[in-house]
């Protein structure tokens, strides 16, 4: 096809004598560090294919560009974890990389994204798994840089596994074949078909929340939270790289890409479209689950107040009846205690009707009390 512009190279393979780095002064090791070089670096596995098929493995990345010069026709698929400062410096002077990405490439935590600097192709993807033993969502940050014979991953985090990926495009070298782009392209799937067990994983976490709400669970509402905060996460995974897969199928007769290529993004595309839309309907089902817990919450608690006003109700009733009988029994206790009085001159001591008086003034304030809180319903 290719997509890229092919570089100048020299007569036998070897590049331009102004293309060609000067090699780095080398670093005394102490005993300790007398291991593989391989060790020392970053580098997951790097390779060397021509024609779709694998030609070599170069130990490091030095022998990497050496081997690189040697095949003009060939393709270098590097593919790093968490590299270094100086390996990521060195990759930009070989492959004349831009400085902004190799600086997003280093410092990670980037937005999905595609951008074009010259002939390359700098692509952020952010990959995701499920992780069954937590109930939660792990993401992890990919940076591609593409270009007319090279491929290099930068890798921030578990995911995605992308060996199973290189293992696939060896399987299939006349798709290889096709170049740097047709890895990318693997790659995109490889990312988006990660992103199916995730929806799968968060659905089913739905329905148990589902479950917890109307059984009153009080942990409910940090889960809902927590697995909303990890919606958020996914819908900036996954809604960028609609537009990215969409922008470059727009490319597609510029760069003359192959119809293979073509129907291979195209498919892409509709699934991440399809995850994009599963994520949107997720966040707002746990909008609404959560609405649902605070209304069921309010009714618990108008419930449990309404036990609470019913009780204290009742507790008053039986005050009012407690009051109204120590009021009817403190009536002739007062009357009894007046003409109880021992004194010499009182009057009606010697009155023939003072006993019968006092005992019906006692029954009458008794009974005028009873009558009164019998009316208020405190009887």
């Amino acid at each position: 096809m290719p997509l890229y512009p092919k570089r100048d190279r020299a007569p036998g393979g070897a590049p331009p004598p102004e293309d060609i780095p000067a090699a780095p002064s080398p670093v005394p090791r102490s005993p300790l560090a007398q291991r593989d070089h391989r060790d020392e670096e970053s580098v997951v596995e790097a390779a060397l294919y021509r024609d779709g098929r694998r030609v070599s493995v170069p130990d490091s990345l030095a022998e990497t560009y050496r081997e690189l010069r040697a095949y003009p026709d060939g393709m270098a698929w590097i593919g790093l974890h968490r590299p270094t400062e100086a390996e990521l410096l060195s990759l930009a002077a070989e492959f004349d990389l831009h400085e902004l990405a190799v600086e997003d490439a280093m410092e990670a935590h980037q937005r999905p994204k595609l951008e074009r600097y010259g002939d390359t192709l700098f692509v952020v993807l952010r990959a995701a798994r499920y992780l069954d033993a937590r109930e939660q969502v792990d993401f992890g940050e990919l940076h591609v840089f593409i270009g007319k014979d090279f491929l290099i991953t930068v890798r921030h985090g578990a995911a995605p596994d992308l060996s199973a990926v290189r293992h696939r495009m060896e399987e299939t070298p006349e798709l290889l074949a096709l170049g740097p782009e047709a890895v990318l392209y693997a790659i995109l799937d490889a990312v988006v078909d990660g992103y199916a067990p995730v929806v799968a994983g968060v659905q089913n976490d739905i329905d148990e929340i589902e479950t917890q709400v109307f059984g009153g669970d009080p942990a409910v509402p940090r889960r809902i939270y927590e697995l909303s905060r990890e919606m958020v996460e996914f819908q900036r995974a996954t809604r960028p790289l609609v537009g990215m897969l969409h922008g470059l199928m727009a490319g597609f007769s510029k760069y003359d890409t192959d119809d293979e290529l073509q129907r291979y993004l195209r498919d892409v595309a509709d699934h991440v479209t399809h995850t994009s839309e599963r994520v949107d309907g997720f966040r707002q089902a746990l909008a609404d689950i959560l609405t649902v817990n605070a209304t069921l919450v309010t009714q618990q608690q108008n419930a449990e107040m309404r036990a609470l006003a019913e009780a204290g109700f009742e507790q008053n009733e039986e005050v009012k009846k407690i009051s109204s009988w120590a009021a009817i029994l403190f009536a002739p206790t007062l009357v009894g205690t007046v003409y109880g009085m021992n004194f010499e001159r009182m009057p009606e001591l010697g009155w023939a009707f003072g006993y019968p008086f006092a005992v019906l003034l006692m029954a009458m304030v008794c009974t005028g009390l009873y009558v009164v809180f019998k009316r208020r319903g405190w009887l």
